[in-house]
């Protein structure tokens, strides 16, 4: 019973909630917090996933958009960024915390996103919180990609590149070559134990996979806009990519030993990694995580 009110608290407090859910919400007090990472590139921070957004002579470009309550104050922030018009909205991936917006936006500009995402937003959804009724049809994207795509905006080759397997099976990186930035989506939580969805294709080793793959592409010196916490670099990336294959080879080498899930969750994890407990994915969570991908 403990675990189950931690856990129902954690969902409510990230907000990885169903858009119907978000009626018991209150997002008020929300304020959308803007951020200059380099060249054309700022991260938006409010409530939900990190947002991306490319200003230029081109216009906006959008990388998710949060939940819909809050689409008037993102609107608000980016006409603070540019008296230019929205020209793209991007999906990382199919959450609400990432795409709630997406019926505000859709109706602005084209939303472009991995084929599954489309897929995903248009059917029920399984979640932490029950169903998910599928996405409205302004909300879903009206471009999709299998493997990579380029957009071609604000003086640079913005690329957006499929990781299969890893956080859901549609998640995507954006690398803006120009301005030396990668929005991660959801494969990066910086410094925090991150949520890999198993009921939308995500797994533990895909996941370890994906984050390899980007850390032997991605230039030492790029800025990293993380899916949650704040901005960060490749050093926090590699920390991160150091917590996934510690903290699993730890309860692989305990599953080995015939420990249950209790017995492993008692015994927690190193001390090191215990500031990486957050609401949603507390150590007890991010156990049982690794626990199912090993056992």
């Amino acid at each position: 019973m403990r675990r189950e009110i931690k856990v129902f608290i954690g969902l409510v407090a990230v907000g990885m909630a169903t858009q119907p859910g978000l009626a018991q919400r209150d997002f008020s007090d929300v304020e959308i917090e803007t951020q200059h990472v380099a060249g054309n590139v700022h991260m938006l921070k409010g409530s939900g996933g990190n947002i991306g957004v490319s200003v230029g002579e081109d216009g906006i470009l959008l990388i998710d958009d949060q939940f819909a309550p809050l689409s008037d104050k993102i609107e608000a922030a980016l006409d603070e960024l540019s008296e230019n018009k929205l020209k793209f909205v991007l999906n990382t991936h199919w959450h609400g915390d990432h795409t709630g917006g997406n019926s505000h936006f859709g109706q602005k500009a084209p939303i472009i996103a991995h084929e599954n995402v489309r897929k995903r937003l248009a059917g029920e959804q399984e979640s932490g919180r029950g169903n998910e009724p599928p996405m409205e049809k302004e909300g879903l994207p009206v471009i999709t990609f299998d493997e990579s795509l380029k957009v071609h905006f604000n003086g640079e080759p913005i690329r957006v590149i499929h990781l299969p397997k890893g956080h859901t099976d549609g998640d995507s990186v954006v690398y803006f070559p120009k301005s030396n930035v990668v929005h991660m989506g959801d494969h990066l939580f910086n410094g925090r134990f991150p949520f890999i969805d198993r009921n939308s294709g995500g797994s533990v080793t895909g996941y370890i996979h994906n984050v390899e793959k980007v850390l032997e592409k991605v230039p030492e010196d790029a800025a990293l806009i993380p899916g949650h916490g704040p901005l960060g670099d490749v050093d926090d990336l590699k920390r991160f990519h150091r917590m996934l294959n510690k903290t699993r080879a730890i309860v692989r080498e305990r599953v080995e030993d015939g420990e249950s899930l209790e017995a492993i969750q008692e015994a927690g994890l190193p001390e090191r990694w215990s500031t990486w407990s957050w609401g949603f994915i507390d150590t007890d969570r991010w156990i049982e995580t690794l626990y199912k991908s090993v056992n």
